[in-house]
């Protein structure tokens, strides 16, 4: 009995009638969750998506400007997740132990961050490709780039390795999150870091809003055209950014105020009903950067039917058309 309270690392945690146990299967077969084949599904279906806008982005060589490395880097890092989700579940049911569910966990964890502070670096890369539209193309971009690829990776990997380096509730179950083995207070910090980055990123398109509406209405004032209200390239481009933002705060958002508010007594049901919204919107992400853009659609259509030539010159574009 008392190796089996040791061994209750579940992911994720909740009330034991409520919360499987996946460690504990080395002594008694487990149940299958169905909430766990969902996220394995999940898992699948984002691991798709993600490798074919990886395979075109590494393959592609005129995909190399920073817009394309900043859509490769989010699309990377949702891959990783989709795997992440595939792997717990093959491991809470075939292979499992404490070692492994650390390790999935922390890949869990730094995936998910790399994707979250990728949409960041999008959402910056957008707003200087508007504020700083005359020095954009310049080795300065590229430069910028790299340094956040750099820091998104860097920060994601440390907190990925937090738990497998002794930072977990293994041994002190009270001080377990919703999310086991992760400790309450790590859980608490990767929430605040959410919230930071979405305020970040909602004044960031407050201002690309800005900057695009001013255009507009200079573009109209030079053509003779009435500037009180907005053409219809403006009004999609603000509903575009519109539809990212508040994909990525409904996705995400139930999910980080229940860790906030949750701890290791909350059931596991709420903890599943939070975290397979946040899981969709690593399947939406390819949708809204990559499958959307131009020059990945004719990549993609050379690839499946050759409709056009692969060889087809692409239109330099900014990240603000995309």
């Amino acid at each position: 009995r008392r190796l089996l309270a040791g061994h209750a690392a579940a992911w994720p945690c909740g009330d034991a009638e409520q919360r499987s146990h996946p460690l504990e299967s080395v002594l008694r077969p487990v149940a299958l969750n169905p909430w766990d084949v969902a996220l394995c599904i999940s898992g699948t279906i984002i691991s798709c998506e993600n490798a074919i806008v990886v395979v075109v982005i590494f393959y592609t060589p005129a995909f190399r400007a920073p817009m394309f490395l900043l859509i490769g880097s989010l699309a990377t890092a949702d891959l990783l997740a989709g795997l992440g989700l595939i792997l717990h579940f093959a491991f809470i049911y075939f292979m499992p132990s404490e070692a492994i569910s650390l390790l999935t966990v922390g890949l869990l964890v730094t995936s998910f961050t790399a994707s979250v502070s990728s949409l960041l670096a999008i959402t910056i890369d957008r707003y200087l490709s508007l504020y700083n539209a005359l020095t954009y193309y310049s080795e300065r971009t590229v430069t910028r780039t790299y340094i956040m690829l750099i820091l998104t990776w860097g920060a994601s990997v440390c907190y990925g390795l937090l738990p497998v380096m002794g930072w977990n509730c293994l041994k002190a179950p009270s001080a377990c999150s919703v999310v086991k083995p992760l400790a309450k207070s790590h859980l608490l910090i990767l929430s605040v870091s959410f919230f930071t980055v979405l305020a970040a990123m909602l004044q960031l398109y407050v201002q690309i809003c800005r900057i695009v509406c001013r255009h507009a209405q200079q573009i109209a004032v030079q053509r003779h055209f009435p500037a009180s209200s907005p053409d219809a390239a403006t009004r999609k481009g603000i509903a575009t950014l519109a539809l990212v933002l508040g994909t990525f705060a409904s996705c995400w958002l139930p999910f980080a105020i229940y860790c906030l508010l949750g701890d290791y007594s909350s059931p596991a049901l709420y903890t599943y009903a939070t975290l397979l919204p946040a899981t969709y919107n690593s399947m939406i992400n390819p949708v809204i950067y990559a499958f959307r853009n131009q020059e990945i659609q004719k990549v993609l259509w050379a690839a499946c039917c050759g409709c056009c030539s692969s060889t087809m010159p692409f239109r330099s574009r900014s990240p603000s058309d995309v």
